[in-house]
């Protein structure tokens, strides 16, 4: 008899643990599929890019994030070879929402040769966006993208951009997101802390070499992409790495074609370069950006 109370008492208590588990799985599940109506459901791709000396893991916390709020239900990864062949990790399903890809880039510093003309460095890396591109392009067949960057990987995609602005062939791009972009020079190139820019219209006092040779971007900026531009400032005027009139610059290159352009300073402790892609409020701006109805 005794036996038997002492059965009833575990199969009643696990039972019960069933039905508080079952209730909370329940919970949840429920309370992700309504963050996920808040949120457009497309089956447009965004491509995460990363910046210098980087990996695809500096983007894995925006994409976990992405995930988490039930935006995306697919997140696969592009690893970029030095010679621009494109590896993929994953396969994006039919439909899938939101699909998130993840590029690794091999080749992700430069040499002291390289460095003395990092302008053409930039030019030509921007083929690795291409190719990233192109091979997604012919396994998925998807027209439209949206474009992420951070630090060197706004210069890749600025690039493509001036570079491929008249290719109808390529996916046209709905929104582009650059966080800490160094356009006007970064902290360690010479007269990147000097410049200034107006205002109203972001244009600096003093264009250094890589900003020039963007400027073609004025004219050919795609009128159809809504730009985000997200940049850090610790109270000195700088991200630790990106000067913030050098970010703010971006505003005179893209704003007076872009479909809509905005603007978003950071500050405090998320403030620093490399904390922007590590931050929760960025993660929020970026999703709401992206993807919020």
């Amino acid at each position: 008899m005794h036996k038997q109370k002492v059965t009833w008492w575990i199969l009643g208590g696990l039972l019960i643990l069933l039905l508080v588990t079952g209730g909370g799985l329940g919970l949840r599940s429920y309370q992700r599929k309504a963050l996920a109506r808040q949120y457009r459901q497309t089956t447009t791709p965004t491509i995460f890019f990363h910046g210098y000396g980087s990996s695809y893991r500096a983007e894995r916390q925006m994409a976990n994030y992405a995930r988490k709020q039930g935006v995306t239900n697919t997140v696969v990864r592009a690893n970029v070879a030095r010679n621009g062949r494109v590896t993929w990790h994953g396969t994006i399903p039919p439909k899938a929402r939101n699909p998130i890809i993840l590029v690794n880039l091999d080749n992700n510093k430069m040499t002291a040769t390289e460095r003395k003309d990092f302008v053409k460095v930039y030019d030509q890396r921007s083929q690795y966006v291409k190719a990233v591109v192109v091979t997604m392009q012919k396994r998925y067949g998807f027209k439209h993208m949206n474009l992420v960057a951070h630090s060197m990987g706004n210069l890749l995609v600025a690039n493509y951009i001036k570079n491929n602005a008249h290719n109808k062939h390529l996916p046209q791009i709905d929104h582009v997101v650059a966080i800490a972009g160094h356009f006007n020079g970064f902290n360690g190139e010479a007269g990147a802390k000097q410049t200034s820019i107006d205002p109203q219209t972001g244009k600096p006092d003093r264009m250094l070499p890589g900003y020039r040779a963007l400027l073609p971007l004025r004219h050919t900026f795609p009128k159809t992409t809504r730009v985000f531009n997200i940049y850090g400032d610790q109270g000195d005027g700088n991200d630790g790495a990106v000067p913030v009139a050098s970010a703010r610059s971006y505003h005179y290159l893209v704003a007076t074609r872009a479909r809509s352009y905005q603007e978003k300073k950071i500050t405090g402790h998320d403030a620093q370069h490399s904390r922007l892609h590590e931050s929760q409020q960025v993660d929020r701006l970026l999703a709401n950006f992206l993807w919020r109805k």
